[in-house]
């Protein structure tokens, strides 16, 4: 409902310009390329940070982009061409 008023106010274009979407990005690479998958994928410049994990996913990485499809393009375009890269999972942050 809330978001149905502030489209009729047209303040709902106005507060996606104003937010950038967040998201976590977890990555399953091959064996042995873990730490140059996360070296590539920080030096990106939409993500904010790239770990090593131990686990299902080798690395995780926290990105930013000013909306979804953005988002989106990221991960296909750039992240998903990192050598090493086998398969990502992307986890949008929202605010509860």
């Amino acid at each position: 409902m809330l978001a149905f008023i502030l489209k009729r106010l047209m303040i709902l274009p106005l507060l996606m310009f104003i937010f950038s979407v967040l998201a976590f990005i977890l990555i399953q690479a091959e064996v042995g390329t873990a730490g140059d998958v996360a070296r590539e994928t920080g030096a990106l410049a939409q993500v904010l940070t790239a770990e090593v994990t131990m686990g299902p996913y080798d690395v995780i990485a926290r990105a930013e982009a000013d909306n979804m499809d953005e988002l989106g393009a990221v991960v296909v375009n750039a992240i998903g061409n990192v050598l090493g890269v086998e398969r990502t999972l992307l986890c949008p942050i929202i605010n509860l």
